[in-house]
C-alpha cells in the first residue's frame, strides 16, 4: 500500500552545499542539539517539509525522486518531511560500499582491535547526549511527529536507548569480543574461541519504535565489526538520520554506516547483489518469510509476536493494577508493539471480579488530545473493523469495548483510527479448526480479540477458562506460530510452574506483575523457538545476531624425537 507520493528531490549540488561542514546552517531555535538538521516542531506543519537524505561511504546524497510523507494525525496538513525514493538503478555506490568490506569485518579480535575502544567512546558519547534534557526532548518530539504516541511512550524509547549505549561505554564493547581457550593433546598446541564479524551486514528496521530498535541493533553490528546499511521505515527515516548526526558529532566516521532511504524491493536488490551476509530483519512476517527465501536462510528476525497474556486462579486483590496493565499491554502505543497483548486467557475469577468492566473504564480514558490512543500506521480503519466483524461472526463471541472508527479525528484515509477494541471469543470455539486461522492472523493495529490473529493496533482477543480447561489454554499457546512475549500474571507457584514448563515464548513474565510489554536494555528481548530468532540489547543477543563463533587452534612445537609414522 503506497503511503506518499513521488516529487522530484534538489540538486545534489544543492545538498552538497547544505551538508559542506560539520554542522549545517540553521536559523530555528538555539534550544536543539548543534548538529540536529532539523526543528521538530516544524514537522507537520512547515509548507518546506524537512528533506531526508542517504548517506553512503561518507557521503549524505539523495535520490532523483522522493517519497512525501503525510502528517499522520492530519491530512490537511503539510507534509512531516520527504524521504529519497532510492531506485534499484541507483544502488551502485551501496553496493559498492558494501563489497569493499572483507568477510574478516572491519575490525575483529585480530585486526584493528583499537576500534572496539573507539566504540566504546562513541557509545559514551552517546549515551551522555541521550541523557541530555535537550537532546532528549528533540528525539521524543521527533518521534512523536513520525509515528504518534504519547510523550511518556516517546521518551520512555529515548531513556532506553541512552542506557544501552550508557552500559556499553568503556571497555564492554571489546568485552563482547572476549574469547576463551582450551587445552589441547600435546605439548604447544591450545585452541582459541572467537567472535568474528560478518563484515558487510544490512538492518531492516520497524516504524514502531523509530529510534530504539534500529540504533540498538545498528550499535551491536558496530560493536562486533561490522559495516552496515540501515534501511529505516519510509515513515520516520527521519529519526535515525537526526541519529546519525548525533553518532558523527561522537566521533564516528562518516564511513561506517550507510543510510538507504527506499521501498522494499529496492532494499531486497541491494540485499542480494551486494551479497550482503546477513540481513537483520524486524517487522512483519510476511516481510520476514520473503527475505528469508531470497537470502537463503541468511537472516536473523524478530518479527510478528502473537502475544498472550495468562492470568492465573489465584486471588483477585490486585484487581486495579491487572487491569491497568492489561491496558497498557494491549492499548500504549496504540497497541503498535511487536510485544503488544494479542489475547487475554482470564481465570472466570476474574472475570466475576469486575476485570473486563475495569478494562473497559480504563480504554475509554484514552484519547488523541495526549496521543494515548492514535493512529494506526499499517493498516486502514475499514480492515479493522472488517476483521472485528469477522470475529464476532463465531458462535458465542461478543464485544467487550471499542469496535468503532474514533470521533473527530482527521487521520488520513490511508492509516486507520480506530478506539481501543476488545473482542470476547470462547475458547472452545476458538480452539475450533475454522476459527483458529482467523483469531491468529497477522494484521498491524491496536486491537486485541479473542482469537488468535494480530492485530498491529489497539485491538485484543480476550477469553476465559476454568480449572479444568487449563490444558485447552496450553493447546492454544502451542498451536500458535509465534512466540515473542507472554505473561503469566499468577503468583501461585504450582500454576505458574505449569504454563511456564510447557510455553516457549522468548521474553516471558511471571508474577502478579507481569506484562507482555517491556523491552527494556538490561534483559534480553527477543523470540524462541526459531533458529532464525534475534534478540536485541543484551551481550549474548549482540553476539548471538552479530557475530559468529571462529576457533583458531594454535600447534606449534614438533617433537624434538618426532619420526614419520606410516601413511595413513
Amino acid at each position: 500500500m503506497m503511503l506518499s507520493t513521488r516529487v522530484a528531490t534538489s540538486s545534489p549540488r544543492a545538498i552538497r552545499s547544505r551538508f559542506s561542514g560539520s554542522l549545517v546552517l540553521r536559523s530555528f531555535s538555539a534550544l536543539l542539539p548543534n548538529w540536529a538538521t532539523l526543528d521538530p516542531s516544524s514537522l507537520g506543519t512547515s509548507p518546506e517539509p524537512h528533506a531526508v537524505h542517504n548517506i553512503v561511504n561518507g557521503k549524505w546524497s539523495t535520490s532523483q525522486t522522493s517519497l512525501v510523507i503525510p502528517n499522520p494525525m492530519d491530512k490537511d496538513a503539510p507534509p512531516v518531511c520527504t524521504i529519497p525514493d532510492t531506485q534499484g538503478n541507483e544502488l551502485g555506490p551501496f553496493i559498492e560500499s558494501l563489497k569493499n568490506v572483507p568477510k574478516s569485518g572491519v575490525h575483529n579480535p585480530l585486526k584493528n582491535v583499537e576500534r572496539y575502544l573507539q566504540f566504546g567512546e562513541i557509545s559514551r558519547k552517546a549515551g551522555a547526549a541521550l541523557s541530555d534534557p535537550i537532546t532528549a526532548d528533540f528525539f521524543a518530539k521527533s518521534i512523536q511527529k513520525t509515528v504518534p504516541k504519547s510523550y511518556a511512550q516517546a521518551m520512555g524509547e529515548v531513556k532506553v536507548t541512552a542506557d544501552f549505549l550508557n552500559n556499553f561505554g568503556g571497555d564492554n564493547v571489546r568485552f563482547l569480543a572476549r574469547s576463551f581457550g582450551v587445552p589441547g593433546d600435546h605439548h604447544g598446541q591450545f585452541s582459541h574461541g572467537h567472535r568474528w564479524p560478518y563484515g558487510g551486514v544490512a538492518i531492516v528496521a520497524p516504524f514502531n519504535f523509530p529510534l530504539e530498535i534500529p540504533v540498538l541493533q545498528l550499535m551491536g553490528a558496530l560493536f562486533m565489526g561490522n559495516k552496515p546499511v540501515l534501511k529505516p521505515a519510509e515513515k520516520c527515516a527521519l529519526v535515525m538520520e537526526q541519529f546519525l548526526h548525533l553518532l558523527h558529532d561522537c566521533g564516528m566516521d562518516t564511513k561506517d554506516v550507510d543510510l538507504l532511504n527506499c521501498q522494499g524491493p529496492v532494499a531486497e536488490q541491494l540485499i542480494l547483489d551486494a551479497d550482503v551476509r546477513l540481513t537483520q530483519f524486524t517487522g512483519s512476517s510476511r516481510v520476514a518469510e520473503r527475505l528469508l527465501e531470497v537470502t537463503k536462510g541468511k537472516v536473523k528476525i524478530e518479527d510478528a509476536g502473537f502475544d498472550w497474556k495468562i492470568i492465573g486462579p489465584d486471588g483477585v486483590d490486585d484487581l486495579d493494577y491487572v487491569a491497568w496493565q492489561c491496558d497498557q499491554d494491549a492499548y500504549a502505543c496504540s497497541g503498535q508493539k511487536c510485544s503488544a497483548e494479542s489475547i487475554l486467557f482470564a481465570h472466570v475469577n476474574w472475570e466475576r471480579a469486575g476485570l473486563f468492566d475495569k478494562m473497559k473504564e480504563n480504554a475509554a480514558t484514552r484519547s488523541l488530545d495526549d496521543l494515548s490512543i492514535g493512529p494506526v500506521l499499517t493498516q486502514t480503519t475499514k480492515i479493522i473493523l472488517d476483521h472485528t466483524s469477522r470475529l464476532l461472526q463465531i458462535p458465542g463471541a461478543k464485544l467487550l469495548f471499542g469496535g468503532k472508527e474514533l470521533a473527530n479525528h482527521n487521520i488520513p484515509e490511508v492509516y486507520g483510527a480506530v478506539e481501543p477494541t476488545a473482542v470476547f471469543v470462547p475458547l472452545k470455539e476458538m480452539l475450533k479448526e475454522e476459527h483458529f486461522s482467523a483469531c491468529t492472523t497477522e494484521i498491524f493495529g491496536p486491537f486485541q480479540v479473542a482469537c488468535t490473529t494480530e492485530i498491529f493496533g489497539p485491538f485484543q482477543v480476550v477469553t476465559t477458562f476454568n480449572d479444568e480447561e487449563i490444558c485447552h489454554v496450553l493447546d492454544a499457546c502451542e498451536r500458535m506460530s509465534h512466540h515473542l512475549t507472554a505473561a503469566v500474571v499468577s503468583n501461585d507457584v504450582e500454576f505458574q510452574t505449569t504454563i511456564l514448563a510447557h510455553t516457549v515464548n522468548g521474553t516471558t513474565y511471571a508474577g502478579r506483575r507481569a506484562r507482555t510489554t517491556g523491552a527494556p536494555q538490561n534483559h534480553w528481548f527477543g523470540p524462541a523457538g526459531d533458529a532464525r530468532g534475534a534478540g536485541i540489547g543484551t551481550p549474548e543477543a549482540i553476539k548471538m545476531v552479530w557475530s559468529c563463533h571462529r576457533e583458531i587452534i594454535l600447534d606449534t612445537v614438533v617433537p624434538g624425537d618426532w619420526t614419520q609414522p606410516k601413511a595413513t
